[in-house]
């Protein structure tokens, strides 16, 4: 009997200690044999670095001179957010020539937060309460209702004469 309550408990600690490992993601340029660190400036062209490390994760928007190639590994410990434990971002600079000119290298270290503006704009009018909201319409009712208007609720491009 005490052999299975022993049984019981470690099959639960087992358990329990299970659900706190941490489970890693990764996203981005994955490298099979080639590291995007291995380009070699004024050596490397254009279709040298596409055949070693394939297409790059994103370009220049205006020229084609810049190739990026990025990589990141995220930690997740059960409910908290995901943590960023690797970073890796490559930029590839290209001359006239389409030759390497420039290899450039950021990790995580040199990432920064960006904060954003939490202001609101401010709308137009007043604001109701939730007592105007439920009992403001009560005294217009009948204009609100089809074929109950005052005699003096004429809208744009009413006719003044009357046809029968």
């Amino acid at each position: 009997m005490a052999m299975r309550r022993l049984a019981i408990a470690l099959l639960v600690g087992l358990t329990a200690t299970a659900g706190c490992r941490a489970s890693r993601e990764f996203h981005g340029y994955v490298p099979d044999q080639a590291l995007p660190t291995d380009v070699q400036p004024n050596i490397d062209t254009r279709t040298t670095v596409l055949a070693r490390l394939g297409s790059p994760s994103t370009t220049s928007i205006f020229d084609d001179k810049l190739w990026v190639y990025m990589s990141s590994t995220r930690e997740n410990l059960a409910f908290y957010y995901p943590k960023v434990v690797q970073r890796e971002i490559v930029a590839i600079k290209f001359d006239a020539q389409d030759v390497v000119s420039d290899v450039l290298v950021y990790d995580v270290k040199a990432g920064r937060t960006i904060q954003y503006n939490s202001r609101v704009t401010p709308t137009r009018g007043r604001e109701l309460g939730i007592l105007e909201q439920l009992f403001g319409t009560i005294g217009r009712l009948p204009q609100q209702l089809p074929g109950q208007q005052q005699p003096g609720d004429r809208q744009p491009g009413d006719s003044t004469s009357r046809r029968n």
